[in-house]
């Protein structure tokens, strides 16, 4: 018989803690062990449990979440899920826990509306990914990530309208690791790249949150996919939760298109919606890059990518954080190249003759 992932709840809510253990106890492979309302009993329910994966509350008292799992990481890596409110403040702490070495977040249950009928599958999905994580090294804060910061850079010069859009386009695929991976995939993309549309696996009121965290680092614009959005060189368009993202050519242009049609592989925005349009529309003038996550999304549209002329690019196993989707897109024989994480991007520009800028 296979051993249970054995789950150790943090947060302060009594009532949460209620609710989760409730609905984990409906997974026949989870055994939720304990349950802490505070750092300081977590730390000890820890030693003497030795849980597989924590779930962690984002603000709580005595010692918030970020505080606890810095320490955490630093002195017994383990795999944590975190449990953030869909607020901006939530969104913001969010990220950086995964800075710091979170596997993946999931929206907090909300205890005066009545709770999805998927939601202990959602979470039993990300602490199922968590057990078999790779664990990364956490990255350490940089002054310049900080809130204040990002909002004090200067807003970049607005697009002149009537521009050519892009000619070449850059589609990306990710979800457990992902915005980790995105990140480094963007930081050293010149400002003359081609165009970029990205699906990363996030729920609503989270993906404007990354795009502009993103958008404060990078040297070319990251946003939030709006619907007819033209997709400019040395731009990045980052799909929004909730909606498919899709590309089409009308009348010349090249256009972000927002679609609402059911989940495809169990999500919305999902990467095989994605690809799946720029093998229809672009062909050959697309490069598609599938990164680390769980599950199968972007296997299919990759394969459809490449029999339509498109260059396929994978995440390999070592950088990745779960494996999944890029194995699944290189056993359907969808994929050209196979490389770590901090070579995708070259890859990628090589393809369309454009050098890395200096960082």
């Amino acid at each position: 018989m296979t051993q249970k992932i054995r789950v150790l709840i943090v947060d302060d809510s009594r009532m949460i803690r209620d609710v989760l253990t409730d609905i984990l106890k409906e997974q026949s492979d989870i055994e939720v062990v304990g349950a802490a309302a505070d750092a300081f009993q977590a730390r000890d329910m820890i030693k003497e449990l030795d849980p597989d994966v924590i779930t962690l509350d984002v603000e709580m008292p005595k010692m918030n979440g970020l505080e606890f799992l810095d320490k955490l990481m630093r002195a017994k890596p383990m795999p944590v899920v975190m449990i953030s409110a869909a607020t901006e403040r939530g969104s913001e702490v969010t990220f950086r826990a995964l800075e710091l070495g979170a596997v993946d977040f999931v929206t907090k249950p909300k205890l005066n509306e009545q709770t999805p009928d998927d939601y202990g599958d959602q979470i039993a999905e990300k602490i199922r990914a968590a057990k078999s994580a790779r664990l990364k090294p956490p990255r350490r804060a940089n002054p310049e990530d900080t809130v204040t910061n990002m909002q004090a850079v200067v807003p970049k010069r607005p697009v002149p309208r009537g521009i050519k859009t892009s000619d070449k386009l850059i589609a990306v695929g990710a979800s457990t690791g992902g915005t980790e991976a995105i990140r480094e995939f963007l930081l050293g993309m010149p400002q003359d790249c081609p165009g970029i549309v990205i699906v990363q696996h996030m729920p609503e009121n989270f993906t404007r949150m990354f795009a502009e965290r993103l958008n404060g680092l990078c040297q070319i614009e990251v946003k939030e996919a709006e619907h007819n959005d033209p997709i400019m060189p040395g731009h990045a368009y980052i799909a929004p939760g909730g909606k498919h993202l899709w590309v089409k050519r009308d009348e010349g242009q090249l256009l972000c298109k927002l679609s609402t049609e059911p989940p495809m592989n169990l999500h919305r925005p999902s990467v095989d919606f994605l690809f799946l349009s720029c093998a229809k529309f672009l062909g050959a003038d697309a490069i598609g890059v599938i990164m680390t996550g769980m599950g199968k999304d972007g296997a299919k549209g990759m394969l459809e990518m490449k029999n339509k002329g498109a260059w396929n690019i994978a995440q390999d196993e070592a950088s990745s954080v779960i494996f999944g989707m890029p194995r699944e897109a290189i056993e359907l024989d969808a994929v050209h190249e196979v490389a770590p994480l901090n070579k995708l991007r070259d890859k990628a520009l090589a393809r369309v003759g454009k050098k890395e800028a200096a960082r």
